[in-house]
């Protein structure tokens, strides 16, 4: 694993800190459903599979050119903000982030959720984050590299420093493409999905198994 021990672990909102993608699979195969005329199941699926980039990004790959695309992402990131005042992180992933900050690290969330609902998650919450990152193209932030640049830079680390954790493998690939360590939380994706995209993939069934993980690198080193 690059990053043997991080400084800094970004972490995935949605399927990742908070268990928000069932509702939100449901919520855009409605929305695909109703403006596109796709089958629900269907749709559903697609939305998970192409999880980890923006809605609006997600329907241009499953309906190029629709011209629904736009006002189905609008109607789809307006709706998404009742299921997140719904949800929030478990007691076991707040306990882990608690382990992780007493191992030295620095927690970062890194979502392709907007940037609003990013800031709100991070104040509703009890456990302070230190930096929450969304998605603002009007300020170039998305998950990736846009992300991992501006944690370098607020953090003061390099690369090789961070860790990214997510459920996708969307967020995988944007890992490699980043030059960062990359560990897949499952759940939207399983250890074989991770494992056919990189053999040496490596994963995590909850974020509480996370300290143990990097504890067992640290030691071992």
């Amino acid at each position: 694993m690059q990053a043997l021990f991080p400084r800094v672990i970004m972490f995935d909102l949605d399927g990742t800190l908070v268990d928000t993608m069932p509702a939100f699979a449901d919520l855009a195969a409605e929305v695909m459903e109703r403006r596109h005329g796709l089958d629900r199941c269907w749709a559903r699926a697609r939305y998970l599979e192409t999880s980890g980039i923006p809605f609006c990004k997600q329907l241009e790959v499953i309906c190029p050119g629709h011209p629904d695309n736009r006002p189905a992402s609008d109607e789809f990131e307006a709706r998404k903000r009742a299921v997140c005042n719904r949800v929030s992180m478990d007691a076991g992933t707040v306990a882990a982030l608690e382990d992780l900050r007493a191992m030295g690290i620095r927690l970062v969330v890194s979502s392709n959720t907007g940037q609003a609902f990013v800031d709100e998650f991070a104040a509703r919450e009890a456990f302070r984050f230190d930096l929450a990152l969304g998605f603002d193209p009007a300020r170039g932030l998305a998950k990736g590299r846009p992300h991992v640049e501006r944690a370098t830079s607020e953090l003061g680390v390099c690369n090789g420093d961070l860790l990214f954790v997510g459920d996708s493998l969307a967020d995988a690939e944007l890992a490699d493409k980043s030059g960062v360590a990359f560990v897949g939380r499952l759940g939207t994706f399983q250890a074989e999905d991770f494992r056919r995209r990189d053999p040496r993939a490596r994963t995590i069934g909850h974020v509480r198994e996370l300290p143990g993980l990097l504890a067992a690198y640290r030691d071992a080193a």
